[in-house]
């Protein structure tokens, strides 16, 4: 067990566009990617990395991803990426420069890769699908038996992160469009690590949200400049104009997990 603490921030779903007017959703990505990045910046407590959890630009195309680069590149600690469904994995390996990291796979299609810090181990996973499917997302066999190599019983704590949600969120629009299609392979290759499994991280939904299946916490983080709704009943994509960009900042301790939620004014 590690005797040290680490802190990361977690940000998603910028959707940053090419142009710093770029609109979608009727507000600008682009200033509020600015705001986090300064918020990051300035934590009282340094985070020893940032992850986004993906779609880093709303359109995959090099302008967006430099604009993208420019900004996300000032954070002041190394930089992790999950592979969002408006990403692509070429795209994020091309554009960014990430923190060490070991790569699952020498596939340049694929971002899945493990890191570790203090003593903890962290597990990224690409669960990108065909486009036909979007936005769902898919976990390949592969994966799924990267995932089941490094989900033993024994071993460090562990974080994992993806882009997508692992269950049924109890929103019909969410329920129906958003998750990843074979989610309960991965939780049934997650669960011999339970004891050791901190939270499995996700983003795609804009929304904070917790959930507990079989003693594994699955955590969202909201977006960094917009918020889907998810109530029961919402059938329709529909976005909560009341709820401010958001960031995470979760401390991982010897004997305990703290995920705080912060947001921050959009101007």
């Amino acid at each position: 067990m590690p005797d040290k603490i680490v802190y990361f921030a977690i940000i998603s779903d910028t959707h940053i566009g090419p142009t710093a007017d770029f609109s979608r959703h009727g507000y600008e990505p682009l200033p509020c990617a600015r705001r986090v990045v300064e918020i990051i910046n300035n934590l009282p407590t340094k985070p020893d990395f940032v992850i986004h959890t993906g779609d880093i630009v709303t359109d995959p195309d090099p302008i967006s991803y430099q604009l993208a680069a420019e900004v996300l590149s000032k954070i002041e600690a190394p930089i992790y990426f999950v592979n969002g469904n408006h990403d692509t994995a070429q795209d994020i390996h091309k554009y960014f420069v990430m923190g060490p990291k070991q790569d699952a796979t020498d596939d340049p299609g694929v971002l899945a890769y493990t890191f570790e810090v203090k003593g903890y181990r962290f597990l990224v996973l690409d669960a990108r699908g065909p486009d036909e499917i979007d936005p769902q997302g898919l976990l390949s066999e592969e994966q799924l038996a990267f995932v089941r190599r490094e989900a033993t019983p024994d071993g460090p704590p562990l974080v994992v992160f993806l882009h997508y949600p692992v269950w049924p969120l109890n929103s019909i629009w969410m329920d129906k469009n958003m998750l990843v299609v074979n989610g309960v392979d991965l939780h049934q290759a997650l669960l011999p690590a339970r004891d050791r499994l901190r939270a499995v991280f996700y983003g795609h939904v804009h929304q904070a949200m917790q959930t507990i299946r079989d003693g594994i916490l699955y955590v969202a983080t909201a977006s960094t400049f917009a918020q889907f709704a998810a109530w029961p009943p919402h059938a329709e994509t529909v976005f909560d104009a009341d709820y401010p960009p958001a960031y995470s900042f979760v401390h991982l301790m010897p004997e305990q997990t703290i995920i705080h939620q912060h947001t921050f004014p959009r101007k």
